[in-house]
């Protein structure tokens, strides 16, 4: 007797630890954007707590088997919804969803993974736009639905129409707006994530940019009659309503109607084409066709009875750890990933995945030779699901791995991250790397500050003559996100082009302060393209140059006087062939200095026509100047201040088609 209550016990303390464990980690996903467990880990949880629930009869108020969704913080206005917002029980078992489907028939689609948002269109106008909240209570976000890419603003349906469907961030735009974000830890950690900050800007401006979908999945409320119904193809079913909504310009969720015998093929069908799929989701959802027949169900506390979720059961693949490598970025965060014995996961040979954070690393117990295991969440992703042997004797670096300087532990949020607090660090330095393969330098496609900061932090790159010799990583970049065969072959290709570079590039390559790409081209000329004698140029010889002060001068001399700088242009000269400016026959422009504003129309850009200038032995600055010869604008009757300061100092302003004539002679 004493042993079942003591057992008793011990299942309502994991209860109540189980409702604070998991309401911590939804709190920190939902509110701070950040992960402190695996999806993998708190569905185990949250699977146990129900059991417990049942087991024990007590469910507590803030239970997540009974809240949905986020709390409501933001300063956007709230509102209630008409009806709950519940969520859809779920199961992992083909079985069970054929054993739920029954002889009725089913439409099965996509559960996207992005933010619910009710629609509501008054005399074929959108309204109203509500998120979904905690299910009960919303934030009014309708300027900012606006501004989504696919909501149509008016529909040819005149009543009260309420609707619901998932605002979603796709994969290519998320991976493109990660890629112009330099520093690891402000990247965004997935779409859903991304699309919940971005629609509940309080600046629909920020949403705009975002390019945020938006898929129609339910009607919540319509007021159609007989004669409207036959107007609009209208019936009770699913399928129906699916395409009754797709007249009135929404899209829809993918979706396709199933029976017992075809369930099983067409959730295998869906499994195939996640790998291609753009649009995030995080498994599927079988609901009954007929309408009238899933509403007669009713409902439980959290679940409707109409639909089920069916979520992807996890391939999990035992493996050996053998390494944690430590990833610097440019602001001092180190990330640790970890290095695995190659597994065969969802079609693919996965070796490595990222850890997030110590805490999540100190969570699992990690040591170097452990068994563990790992799985693609929503299966893309890979992650650590357990830790099967728990060494925990994994020693945090002591120094940072890309300066050797000592690494710093910081708690942010309650969460544990590792820092270099060295501001010289090499990691740190993407900026130059940055520069060095930039359009105006060496021109080298392919290499984004996303990815110098993953080669970086990779070791592959420590100083630009690396950027050269990266064809001897090619077995780990092949398999790093983002990289397939022939983004590879591609970015070699532009390496090796890049070898043949003018001289004046080269030179505005090196990050000269205050050396741009003009200047470096007058520096080039007056040396007759010598670059011995450049390099060794006093600042009194410089200053000589037409256009380079005493600042300049000073600032180009000391860096060739750096003996560190002097190593990396003599082992970048090792790597490069210099080519010739290509001079213009006439030189008709020799002596000349000019000043662009406007549009050009001639010329594919300002710059191609600052190009022929300069090959016609002119010279372009930025501002009208008693040494300015002529300013081109092709409005040249224009009252900006430029052409006023060249009317002032009786400059010429010419068109184009006058700049033309003169350069022909």
């Amino acid at each position: 007797m004493i042993e079942n209550e003591e057992s008793e016990m011990e299942k309502r303390e994991r209860l109540r630890e189980l409702v604070s464990v998991l309401n911590e980690a939804s709190k920190a996903y939902y509110q701070k954007d950040t992960e402190i467990m695996s999806n993998l880990e708190y569905d185990k949880l949250y699977d146990e707590l129900v059991v417990l629930e049942k087991e024990t009869g007590i469910v507590l108020a803030n239970s997540p088997t009974i809240h949905v969704g986020y709390e409501v913080l933001s300063e956007l206005e709230k509102q209630p919804h008409q009806s709950p917002m519940l969520s859809l029980d779920k199961t992992k078992e083909v079985p069970a969803l054929v054993s739920w489907l029954g002889e009725h028939e089913g439409v099965l689609s996509w559960k996207l993974d992005g933010l619910t948002v009710v629609l509501t269109y008054e005399n074929g106008e959108l309204a109203n736009a509500v998120t979904r909240g905690n299910g009960e209570i919303g934030e009014v976000i309708t300027n900012n639905a606006k501004t989504f890419v696919n909501i149509p603003r008016t529909i040819p349906y005149k009543g009260r129409l309420v609707l619901r469907g998932e605002a979603v961030i796709k994969y290519s735009d998320f991976n493109r707006m990660n890629d112009e974000i330099a520093n690891i830890e402000d990247k965004y950690k997935n779409p859903r994530n991304l699309c919940s900050g971005s629609v509940r800007q309080l600046n629909n401006e920020i949403t705009a940019k975002r390019n945020v979908h938006f898929y129609a999945f339910a009607l919540v409320e319509d007021v159609l009659d007989s004669a409207q119904i036959a107007e609009y193809g209208f019936d009770n079913t699913m399928t129906g309503r699916f395409a009754w909504l797709k007249a009135q310009g929404f899209d829809v969720v993918e979706h396709f109607t199933v029976r017992q015998d075809t369930l099983e093929a067409c959730v295998m069908d869906f499994a195939a084409r996640i790998p291609d799929n753009d649009i995030p989701s995080d498994g599927l959802v079988l609901s009954y066709n007929n309408i009238a027949y899933g509403k007669s169900l009713g409902r439980t506390a959290k679940f409707p009875r109409d639909s089920i979720a069916f979520k992807w059961a996890d391939e999990l693949a035992e493996t050996i750890l053998t390494e944690v490598e430590w990833s610097p970025s440019r602001t001092g965060l180190i990330n640790p990933v970890a290095i695995f014995e190659p597994v065969e996961l969802e079609g693919t040979t996965v070796t490595r995945a990222s850890l997030h954070n110590v805490s999540i690393l100190r969570a699992l117990g990690l040591g170097i030779g452990d068994k563990i295991t790992v799985y693609k969440a929503n299966m893309i992703i890979p992650q650590v699901a357990e830790n099967l042997t728990r060494s925990n004797d994994l020693e945090l670096p002591a120094v940072c791995p890309a300066c050797g300087r000592e690494t710093t532990l910081k708690d942010v949020n309650g969460v544990q991250s590792l820092y270099c607090m060295n501001p010289e660090c090499s990691a740190k330095q993407i900026k130059g790397f940055s520069h060095f393969v930039s359009r105006n330098a060496l021109n080298i496609d392919g290499l984004s500050d996303a990815t110098l900061e993953k080669f970086i932090a990779h070791g592959f790159l420590k100083s630009l003559p690396d950027i050269f010799h990266l064809k001897q990583h090619r077995e780990e970049i092949v398999t790093m996100e983002g990289f397939r065969e022939k983004s590879y072959e591609n970015l070699m290709d532009s390496i090796e082009n890049a070898r043949r570079v003018s001289m004046a590039k080269f030179l505005y390559s090196l990050g000269i302060g205050g050396i741009g790409l003009a200047n470096a081209k007058v520096i080039v000329a007056h040396f007759n393209q010598d670059f011995e004698a450049i390099v060794s140029a006093g600042v009194e010889e410089l200053t000589a140059i037409d256009g380079i002060g005493e600042v300049l001068a000073g600032t180009f001399h000391e860096f060739f006087r750096n003996e560190e700088h002097m190593q990396t242009v003599r082992k970048l000269l090792e790597e490069i062939i210099f080519e010739k400016e290509e001079a213009s026959g006439s030189r008709t422009l020799e002596g000349k200095t000019f000043v662009i504003t406007g549009s050009v129309e001639q010329f594919v850009n300002r710059n191609e026509l600052k190009d022929y200038i300069e090959k016609s032995g002119g010279r372009v600055t930025g501002s009208v100047s008693k040494n300015t010869d002529y300013l081109i604008n092709n409005d040249t009757t224009s009252g900006s201040s430029k052409n006023k300061k060249a009317k002032e100092l009786g400059i010429p302003i010419l068109s184009e088609q006058d700049f033309l004539k003169l350069a022909e002679g």
